[in-house]
């Protein structure tokens, strides 16, 4: 059984994750892509155009369910809940990651300057940076503290099962839209997902919201 700290796990994750996303970005910096980015965004761009149904519950997808606004927001919600158990730690923490989060992605995107995507017949338009993805980022916060906390408050079970298998869900698919919409390189996806994550131990470690701050 590991004798490390839970601070000291966070530390080491957030560590391997920041190397990763590292490692990925100097990649694109180099190459201009990875491996499949072309490929893989021309095969869903025919796809999409050639299914508008399918292409139009995408865009609802991205757009609505797990865009970046309906993440922060059930951040917020649960922050608010916290407040209310007068968990002040796990509210500070979770408002943290999804606040540093949010700057550092409008940050690297600036400072990174790549450019999206082009078609001749887009299905969606955006004008911002292409890496990372922020849809990819902000879902992956929001679910990854959120399932966090309900580990801490003691989830366990089929309804643990669940609340992981509908994260996932959440994270893999907001990258899945935000690639048959044509409007990311799948490596603007991996690095937010990477990034994200690496925001969300590197908060906790800061914070530790395993120690319980309720008070009476």
């Amino acid at each position: 059984m590991s004798c490390r700290s839970p601070r000291t796990r966070c530390l080491t994750w957030t560590a391997a994750l920041t190397v990763c996303f590292v490692a990925l970005l100097a990649f694109v910096l180099a190459s201009g892509a990875v491996p499949f980015d072309r490929r893989i965004d021309d095969a869903l761009h025919s796809l999409a155009l050639a299914h508008p149904g399918w292409t139009r519950l995408n865009l609802d997808l991205t757009n609505w369910v797990w865009a970046p606004a309906t993440m922060r927001l059930l951040t917020v919600a649960a922050a608010a809940v916290l407040l209310r158990l007068r968990e002040r730690r796990q509210a500070l923490w979770v408002l943290a990651a999804c606040g540093v989060g949010w700057a550092l992605e409008v940050g690297v995107k600036a400072a990174v300057g790549r450019s999206r995507p082009y078609w001749p017949h887009p299905l969606d338009t955006v004008t911002d940076g292409s890496l990372p993805s922020g849809h990819a980022m902000a879902a992956t916060i929001a679910c990854v503290t959120l399932a966090w906390l309900l580990r801490l408050h003691g989830v366990r079970g089929a309804w643990w099962t669940s609340v992981v298998g509908l994260g996932t869900v959440s994270v893999l698919g907001v990258g899945f839209t935000r690639l048959y919409v044509g409007v990311h390189w799948l490596s603007d996806v991996l690095a937010g997902w990477l990034l994200g994550t690496a925001v969300v131990t590197a908060s906790a470690a800061a914070l530790t919201p395993w120690r319980r701050s309720r008070t009476a």
